[in-house]
């Protein structure tokens, strides 16, 4: 067996048989993430979506990187084409609520408070979630009691 081989794994023919191998981006950026380097971690979540172009995750995990580093306009960009995938996202609709609370546009804010609150994800984690949804559309509608305020999803 050849050097070329051997290093490569390929042949050492000349005739192109060899495959790169494709890197796992999206676990490179949530790697990434974890060690706070938002920066790092939306170009890995850039060329994971240029292998996977419609993954409403990708897309959501990448609005949230743009959040963190203070660039809300392509955070709304990215949390918006992640609902044009999945319109049942919960976190894009908790995501793009609270942006657009940020920004003082209170009526989409409390449309997709309503709709994350409608699908909301599960566990202890989500129970965090939930409660901040309900007490911020609650300071949005007039402080209404929380089942009302979770009730209205369909609104």
């Amino acid at each position: 067996m050849g050097l070329f081989r051997r290093i490569f794994g390929g042949s050492d023919s000349g005739r192109g048989d060899i495959k790169p191998k494709r890197l796992d981006y999206l676990n490179e950026a949530l790697a990434l993430e974890r060690q706070g380097d938002f920066e790092a971690a939306i170009v890995s979540y850039r060329l994971a979506l240029r292998d996977h172009p419609s993954d409403p995750q990708i897309l959501q995990n990448l609005a949230i990187a743009f959040s963190r580093t203070g660039k809300q306009e392509e955070a709304l960009r990215h949390y918006r084409r992640a609902l044009d995938f999945d319109p049942n996202l919960p976190g894009a609709h908790y995501g793009l609520g609270f942006l657009h609370l940020r920004r003082g546009e209170t009526d989409p804010a409390a449309r997709h408070l309503r709709a994350f609150l409608g699908n909301p994800p599960r566990g202890a984690d989500g129970a965090r979630w939930v409660e901040h949804a309900e007490s911020a559309l609650r300071d949005i509608e007039g402080a209404a009691p929380p089942q009302a305020a979770a009730g209205m999803e369909g609104a």
